[in-house]
């Protein structure tokens, strides 16, 4: 039996032979069609892999799939239906052995070249279960004959060198041809990607793609999960499959019990395809778009100063503020953030969060003053919070019972001199819901940047011993659900998820950038032991943040009147936001090695592609940019920034579909834009 469901810009094809469980058969989009054909007696990768106790693989070995459980599943109807514009298939499944019920859930809508998917599992009756791993996506990418092609994209990220993409062949770098047909067996290990502890961007960001260049079909995926989670690519005997979990036993020591008709739901997963590796990406960016909280700051993108990097570095007091206000709001930012140490008292802020009570040494005459301050100069306030952290030396870590805390051993775990909530436990919740309660009433606060900078090892228990958790997995307060209703309710305020760069909060709240401004984001100023930079680095930094939110930080009360100009006419290009709001991003030199000496990112939008290009140290005078979309149209080419900088000479081919450059000066960037 064969089931083909979804709308006209993507459709999922099922296989659910009689005789085995239930497989994704085809995946289509727009200009491309993954088909993996095989037969419906074929043991192809099932659609649902569980470990449940007592029960392992099918295949010993450490990879997720070939579970016992998955390859006995079989297919128990399917039902579709549509809520708020979406189309939903739910797939149910049977494994008659253990009783467990396993119903997959699809949702899409129209104009939508993605899927979200989810996995549900459910107890029999009488006999309990106790999953230990539940996938969320699991799927053949391509063909036997094909292998040889795919390759596999993965997003790395550290502290100080974030997102940063690997392409990685899976024949060469993972698979040797070793010809499974004649062993007739598949490997056992797998190009293996998990997250560790509570921080699920640490390491590496929970997204990827998979690129089968021989037949040039990607799919781009994103695991919507704030905690632990797990990723696998590898070959088997019928081609490349994927898949795509949240927390498990052998990585994070997890078990979910479930007794008599009880339920587990996994994290979603969501999967866009596209002809290509752009194209896979803009679909997950649309899918993006189409999944996050509704807020007028996704179309505003109002632009935020932030007082901490290259700046105050968490020793805000009223003095330093006031010129820094001025200058932020004389460059025409809209939002003021003052950062961490707000509510030092001794100038140690790091482990003496907690509190969150304005400082009296920080500001004499109360914080109220600042406050009125950023008013006052047309821009709107708003703190650092790292709402799940309390520092030891907090009177809050002594006020809250050690159960609202992560424990292991019976003990409250201590990372880098601070508790970490669990926001399971009621006292926390209620601590946390006071807090923003009180800050927004007492003070009106219309932005909060959310931030997280320790990363709990191991597996923290919770109050129930029995029950071990990697870090706070699904717990109210990391999926946004628990998140009190001043925070979720600021009227046009913006958010920001700071370090905590992950699809769950984007769903809640309006995030901004995925660290705070240094280096990689816009600080115009540079730091304030150095001499203020040339021009060319003041516009670099405007440049890098522009096609986004823009985030400003640094000095600007001192920089000179050149590099200012050069501030506010990146921050007053408020036309273009409009576009950028919905805009879909590639890359046409590819995504970029660490030293690469051109760089160019673009974006969509309509009728216009915003082109950002960088010319950096020892860079030919020259770049030739690809812009396959625009491909046999005319353009005109316009400079949007900067334009009291020389100008680049260009040329249009338009047969080719190509941008040529010639850079007057290195290092040096620009924003161009090309209207059809």
């Amino acid at each position: 039996m064969g089931l083909v469901w979804g709308r006209s810009s993507l459709s999922v094809e099922l296989a659910a032979p009689p005789d085995g469980p239930v497989r994704l058969a085809g995946l289509t989009a727009e200009g491309v069609s993954a088909h993996i054909s095989t037969p419906a007696t074929d043991t192809g990768q099932p659609l649902v892999e569980v470990l449940v106790a007592g029960e392992g693989h099918r295949w010993s070995g450490p990879r997720s799939v070939d579970t016992a459980v998955g390859a006995r599943l079989r297919c128990a109807g399917h039902q579709e239906s549509r809520a708020d514009g979406w189309s939903v298939l739910e797939v149910d499944q049977v494994d008659d052995r253990t009783g467990l019920h396993v119903r997959v859930c699809f949702r899409t809508r129209e104009g939508l070249p993605a899927v979200q998917m989810w996995t549900q599992v459910q107890a029999g009756v009488p006999d309990p279960v106790v999953p230990r791993a539940v996938s969320s996506l699991a799927a053949t990418f391509s063909a036997a004959d094909t292998v040889d092609g795919v390759e596999v994209h993965l997003d790395e990220n550290d502290w100080l060198a974030e997102s940063r993409w690997q392409r990685i062949p899976v024949r060469r770098r993972r698979s040797p041809d070793v010809d499974l047909g004649l062993h007739a067996q598949r490997p056992r290990g797998a190009l293996t990607v998990v997250s560790h502890g509570s921080w699920s961007s640490d390491e590496y960001l929970p997204i990827g793609v998979l690129h089968d260049t021989a037949n040039n079909h990607a799919w781009a995926w994103q695991i919507e999960h704030n905690d632990a989670w797990r990723r696998e690519v590898d070959e088997r005997t019928d081609g490349v499959y994927v898949t795509a979990l949240g927390p498990n036993d052998a990585d994070h020591q997890w078990q979910h019990p479930l007794g008599p008709e009880q339920e587990f739901v996994s994290a979603p997963v969501g999967l866009a395809a596209g002809a290509g590796f752009d194209a896979a990406a803009a679909g997950l960016t649309e899918y993006r778009q189409a999944i996050r909280r509704e807020h007028p700051d996704n179309d505003a993108l109002p632009v935020v100063f932030n007082d901490y990097m290259n700046t105050l570095d968490g020793d805000p007091i009223t003095e330093r503020l006031l010129p820094l206000i001025d200058a932020a709001a004389a460059t025409g930012a809209e939002y003021f953030c003052i950062d961490a140490g707000w509510y030092d008292e001794d100038g140690t802020w790091w482990d003496s969060v907690g509190e969150r009570t304005p400082s009296t040494t920080h500001f004499p005459s109360g914080l109220g003053e600042v406050i009125a301050h950023i008013r006052d100069a047309g821009t709107a306030p708003g703190p650092w919070l790292e709402p799940e952290v309390v520092g030891v030396r907090s009177p809050v870590a002594q006020s809250l019972p050690p159960e609202a805390f992560f424990q292991r051993d019976g003990h409250r775990q201590v990372e880098h001199g601070r508790y970490h909530l669990d926001l399971t436990h009621p006292d926390a919740r209620a601590y946390l819901d006071a807090t923003i309660d009180r800050l927004v009433t007492e003070f009106g606060i219309r932005y909060f940047k959310l931030d997280y900078n320790i990363n709990p090892p191991g597996p923290a228990r919770r109050r129930r011993p029995t029950r071990p958790a990697p870090g706070c997995s699904r717990t109210p307060g990391r999926t946004g659900a628990g998140w009190s209703p001043s925070l979720t309710a600021i009227p046009g305020g913006c958010w920001r998820t700071g370090r905590l760069g992950q699809c769950v909060p984007a769903t809640r709240c309006c995030p901004a950038c995925s660290c705070s401004p240094q280096a990689t984001s816009a600080t115009p100023c540079g730091t304030r032991r150095s001499r203020p930079p040339r021009r060319w680095r003041c516009c670099r930094t405007m440049c890098t943040g522009m096609l986004g939110r823009l985030y400003l930080s640094g000095h600007l009360n001192r920089i000179s009147e050149a590099q200012l100009v050069l501030v506010r006419e990146g921050v007053r290009a408020k036309a273009i936001r409009a576009d950028l709001a919905g805009a879909v991003p590639f890359w046409p030199l590819g995504l970029p090695d660490w030293d690469a000496p051109w760089l160019a990112l673009g974006l969509r939008s309509g009728t216009d592609t915003y082109l950002a290009v960088w010319r950096r140290p020892g860079a030919d005078d020259t770049v030739s940019l690809p812009v396959p979309h625009l491909r046999g149209a005319r353009s005109r080419l316009g400079l949007l920034y900067p334009s009291t900088l020389p100008a680049w000479s260009h040329s249009w081919r338009p047969d080719a579909g190509v941008l040529d450059l010639t850079a007057t000066e290195a290092p040096s960037t620009r924003i161009l834009r090309l209207t059809t």
